[in-house]
């Protein structure tokens, strides 16, 4: 696995090292353009780690077919899905790549499949022509016409002009915010306000981590603990022998106290029973584990919940993420606005496979209007 990651790493230092818009790396002009519309498209990028997935297989085995990324195909097939979230979700994360956030094979035109991935293969995807597009490039590179190792440098070539136009765009939007200095400071419930509808934004499963993570950083003098830095969003909890989403330890004790785990459904009985597990596992002394949800919450198992603390020594608690943030804005009213700049420190910081460009421009534009009005 090491020696396929250090070749892609390799392969995009080289584009970036001599990075030119305007140069390809293709002489193709059709295949050029099926790269850049892939690339470039706003709502859909499942295709781009669909078909570095497929690469990277090929330049780790070229004797495999690029074509057969299932292995319930047989012969000369392999299993697109690890190279997708072994290999290229590293490289995606490393360099920051416009990407997906998770991998390509759990959308609806790549799931369950067994088919050989030929021009002639219907895909359920919109739009219907970026699907077209890869299944053609990745013919062309079976077919010989174009090599595993361009095809992928001009993929990384359009993901660098991709992200260099969002970071001009985030630019744009940090200095329409610098017009509103001087301005008078939104309220407690005025930011509220704002984060309901950063949340409503889509794609925001980070969002609720980044809100309890500003909202111990913006007050940690105050209160005597500070939050652990955070990890990954896609990395799991048995990889990183983490109790939850945010740890919070005493300043000057690397003892956690209290852990947060974020769900965007319901919490039930088993995730209790799971982080129950955990602390187990890790013979803590963990003095509190709070479920921060985005959905309702249950009574019962709210109950469960809080039961526990007899029997464990730990107090278990389900809140809801807004009602969580209303009430540290309020407590903490003066530290309202280092909060709001600590939270658009950390969404602008995380990296677009976890936090997305809109997402990212949602936050600055939506901050915007509310200290323009």
């Amino acid at each position: 696995m090491t020696g396929i990651i250090q070749q892609l790493r390799d392969l995009y230092l080289e584009v970036a090292t001599d990075f030119d818009v305007n140069m390809s790396y293709l002489s193709d002009t059709k295949a050029q353009k099926k790269v850049a519309d892939i690339c470039q498209n706003i709502r859909n990028k499942a295709p781009i780690r669909f078909l570095m997935s497929c690469l990277a297989a090929k330049l780790d085995n070229p004797k495999v077919d690029i074509r057969k990324p299932y292995t319930q195909i047989g012969e000369e097939s392999f299993s697109g899905r690890y190279y997708d979230e072994n290999i290229v979700q590293e490289i995606i994360t490393e360099f920051n790549l416009p990407c997906n956030p998770t991998t390509a094979y759990l959308t609806p035109a790549f799931r369950n499949r067994n088919a050989t991935m030929t021009p002639d293969l219907k895909l359920e995807g919109r739009p219907a022509d970026i699907y077209q597009y890869a299944l053609d490039l990745l013919d062309m590179v079976y077919q010989g016409q174009i090599t595993p190792e361009n095809l992928l440098k001009e993929i990384y070539k359009e993901l660098i002009a991709v992200r260099s136009k969002n970071e001009r765009r985030i630019n744009e939007l940090i200095a329409n915010l610098k017009t509103t200095e001087g301005a008078q400071p939104l309220s407690s419930e005025q930011i509220v306000t704002l984060i309901q509808q950063h949340l409503a934004s889509g794609n925001a499963s980070r969002l609720p981590t980044l809100i309890v993570a500003a909202a111990y950083q913006s007050v940690s003098d105050k209160i005597g603990e500070a939050a652990k830095p955070l990890n990954a969003h896609n990395a799991a909890d048995k990889q990183t022998g983490a109790y939850g989403d945010v740890e919070v330890t005493l300043q000057n004790d690397d003892r956690i106290v209290t852990s947060y785990e974020m769900k965007d459904k319901r919490v039930t009985r088993n995730d209790i029973e799971i982080a129950l597990q955990k602390i187990a596992n890790n013979n803590s002394a963990i003095d509190n584990y709070i479920f921060i949800t985005t959905d309702e919450i249950d009574p019962l198992v709210s109950e469960y919940a809080k039961g526990l603390y007899n029997e464990t020594g730990v107090e278990f608690a389900i809140l809801d993420c807004i009602g969580f943030l209303r009430h540290f804005l309020h407590f903490f009213h003066r530290s309202r606005t280092n909060f709001l700049n600590i939270y658009q420190a950390l969404v602008l910081a995380e990296p677009n496979s976890s936090v997305g460009q809109p997402l990212k421009e949602a936050f600055l534009a939506l901050r915007s209007a509310a200290e323009a009005s």
